[in-house]
């Protein structure tokens, strides 16, 4: 009898789904992440193992779904930003991004172009693919409820929902530099549509479909109402229309979605009440695709190529996760009043993961000349498995030694501060 592999697919995903769910409480506390036995799971189906799963890296497939991966894990993010819009509530966020990002991009592309010998135009690519931390598989150092204030999960869930979206103009820069040597011909077209448009229309396009969603939600729940169970699907339409709405007029949707979620948050139409429905609706779906993306990832993984490049992907791997994302974010963050424990969480928790996926799918897509493709592929890949590992046994243990510092240093803080009183 033959049996069809999309069922055997299903069969699969269903058991590892049931697994992973009964098993919960058992495997939060071992030190792993559900993303790397995803991935175990995902080189089991793959070729190596039961030969289930057959995918290939420039497969369209895999560039859709890391995309929606990424709009739904950038909207949840949004939602979780529980402060007001000052640069001093959001200065941890603002080093992160507009010093450690751009830094970060920087340094990759000059380990690529001096010690790999890459062009410039795929070293800086190379450095806008592997730069962003990942909004995704972050989820146990991000922000887990309303009232949760700790600056690193905050400046962790805010950088995650940010720097995804602002490494495109850096991808198109490499992309343009890799087809037209001349940057003169180009550079100034960059600037304008690629960095200041795309960023500004960004933006104006997450406040204008997020309000105008709102507003026609309060008129028609004050009108008609609207029933219980179909409110955490307006969240997913507030994705959807943002997406799609921005994207159209050549913005940054991956921005868009992300500004949307914070002003879902702000929205005074929405109770509290509905907005962690949505959160916990948009978290559900994005633990879904994530078994999903990386149980692909997982059945990529071929050893010939990752052999061949292997000793240039443990270049770029250690100098981004071990020497440039550490030493930068310590750097970033000099003179900021944050607690050396939470600089130093924010160098090693740079967690590389789907947003990688998706920037390398689209850049595949548009078509890369002689063995570059390949040769970031297999880089980038590589990158990704190693962080997945690294930070999924680490995350545990240095959260949970995290917490019991903060808590103990909050305790003396509230007794010195009783004292005081007293006094």
């Amino acid at each position: 009898m033959h049996i069809d592999i999309y069922i055997l697919d299903l069969l699969v995903i269903g058991l590892i789904l049931l697994g992973v769910t009964l098993g919960s409480s058992w495997i939060t506390r071992l030190p792993l992440s559900y993303a790397l036995i995803y991935l175990i799971a995902g080189i089991a189906l793959g070729p190596y193992g039961f030969n289930i799963i057959k995918l290939y890296p420039e497969n369209e497939f895999l560039k859709r779904l890391t995309e929606m991966v990424v709009i739904v894990s950038l909207f949840a993010c949004g939602i979780k930003m529980n402060r007001r819009l000052n640069f001093w509530a959001w200065h941890s966020t603002v080093r992160l991004i507009g010093l450690l990002m751009p830094l970060s991009i920087a340094a990759i592309a000059v380990v690529a172009h001096f010690l790999l010998r890459m062009e410039w135009g795929a070293a800086i690519l190379l450095g806008a693919i592997l730069a962003p931390t990942d909004p995704v598989l972050a989820s146990e150092v991000q922000i887990s409820d309303s009232d949760d204030r700790n600056e690193l999960r905050f400046g962790l869930t805010s950088e995650g929902g940010l720097n995804d979206a602002l490494a495109f103009p850096f991808v198109y820069f490499g992309l343009y530099w890799l087809k037209e040597d001349r940057i003169e011909d180009w550079f100034l077209s960059w600037v304008a549509v690629d960095l200041l448009w795309a960023i500004t229309a960004g933006i104006a396009g997450g406040i204008i479909v997020a309000k105008a969603i709102n507003a026609l939600g309060r008129k028609f729940r004050r009108a008609y109402g609207v029933e219980e169970e179909m409110e955490d699907l307006v969240a997913l339409a507030t994705i959807l229309l943002t997406y799609s709405l921005t994207e159209l007029v050549n913005g940054y949707g991956f921005l868009a979605v992300f500004v949307a979620g914070v002003m879902v948050r702000r929205s005074r139409s929405l109770d509290l009440e509905n907005k962690t429905s949505q959160l916990h609706f948009i978290g559900q779906l994005e633990r879904l695709l994530e078994v999903g993306t990386i149980l692909l990832l997982g059945s990529i993984l071929r050893l010939e190529p990752m052999w061949a490049y292997a000793s240039q992907a443990l270049i770029i791997t250690v100098a981004t996760l071990f020497l440039i994302r550490p030493l930068g974010s310590w750097l970033c963050t000099i003179n900021d009043n944050i607690r050396p424990a939470t600089r130093w969480l924010f160098g090693w928790f740079g967690i590389r993961g789907v947003g990688s996926l998706y920037y390398l799918s689209y850049a595949l897509s548009e078509g890369l000349p002689g063995n570059i493709g390949a040769q970031l592929t297999w880089i980038t890949y590589i990158t990704i498995m190693i962080s997945v590992i690294v930070h999924g046994i680490s995350a545990t243990p240095l959260m949970s030694w995290y917490e019991r510092r903060h808590s103990n240093e909050s305790r003396v803080a509230t007794v010195q501060d009783e004292d005081r009183e007293i006094s």
